[in-house]
């Protein structure tokens, strides 16, 4: 059972968004292409996991605080006596361990050991569990590569690391583990995802105005640019996927909402946003429709009912 789905990051979102209206530098492409393949891996993991039939909890992406030091867990599986912590890497070549050192053999350079940093994980939520008073779990940390096009040569038996050739037997193992929930599992699952911080503070993207940006209505799908396609639906160039006109207007409200959160949203800016053969009229009823109208002085603005119960 998931009771924290995984979801894109603010991050990632960010930089789709970005990637679609303005040219990134190949740093930012870099780091846009690091998290997006990081993502797909964390995607590909959890749906083996959801052809468990076990009894098991599974919480993604959870960013926790022990004594002023931040640590994130990109999966967590609760069994009845132990905690999985799962560190997924989509890595993709062929890489080698010397001395407890990675090297990637196609660059010859050294990468981060990725072990460094799940046993740091590992540490601090051990502690965190021991200031809730629950000392009765075994944490088991887990590397997991998920990509069948990732080798590893010297890797040492008594690490824990799942290769993608043992992926599938490391999952029947689970499955076959005798796994009875009760209460506390829940409870403990809801501690953690209620101590969850959902701003990452150490999240970076790139710097932009809104001047810079290419104006139009994106994509769901493929972040392309969209066409009228008829009077009600516009329509992506580059897919061919159709969307609703008022549906695709209001998701583009939202993600100029979340690249500029202190620009107030207007009808006027929204019309020049989204760039699209409708008048302002349109774009003025579905803003009324959807988002709650303000007023200051002469001028009136719109909220999502969301950002009012937030300020409540």
């Amino acid at each position: 059972m998931f009771i924290k789905t995984l979801r894109e990051s603010r991050e990632l979102i960010v930089y789709k968004l970005l990637n679609s209206r303005m040219k990134l530098n190949s740093k930012n492409k870099s780091q846009f292409l690091q998290l997006l393949k990081g993502y797909e891996g964390e995607k590909e993991f959890n749906s083996l996991l959801k052809d468990l039939t076990g009894d098991f909890l599974i919480i993604n992406d959870v960013l926790l605080n022990k004594n002023n030091s931040l640590f994130q867990i990109d999966t967590q599986l609760i069994s009845q006596n132990t905690i999985y912590l799962f560190d997924v890497k989509n890595y993709e070549g062929d890489f080698y361990i010397k001395e407890d050192r990675w090297y990637s053999i196609a660059t010859g350079k050294e990468i981060q050991n990725p072990l460094t940093q799940l046993s740091r994980c590992s540490s601090l939520f051990r502690r965190y569990l021991q200031d809730l008073g629950i000392n009765n779990f075994l944490v088991k940390e887990i590397l997991i590569f998920i990509n069948p096009e990732f080798t590893l040569y010297e890797a040492p038996r008594n690490q824990p690391i799942v290769l993608p050739t043992q992926l599938n037997r490391f999952l029947k193992m689970l499955e076959s583990t005798t796994s009875q929930l009760g209460d506390n599992h829940y409870k403990l699952a809801e501690q953690i995802t209620s101590d969850h911080i959902k701003v990452n503070p150490f999240s970076q993207v790139p710097d932009y105005e809104y001047e810079q940006l290419k104006k139009g209505v994106t994509c769901k799908l493929c972040y392309s640019f969209m066409v009228p396609f008829n009077i009600k639906e516009l329509i992506c160039k580059n897919c061919g996927r159709a969307e609703a006109l008022e549906y695709a207007i209001l998701r583009n409200v939202k993600e100029f909402s979340m690249l500029f959160p202190d620009i107030k949203i207007t009808t006027k800016i929204i019309h020049e946003w989204c760039k699209v053969d409708v008048s302002m009229k349109t774009i003025r009823r579905i803003l009324v429709k959807n988002l709650t109208r303000k007023y200051h002085g002469r001028y009136s603005y719109y909220t999502f009912p969301s950002e009012e119960k937030g300020n409540n």
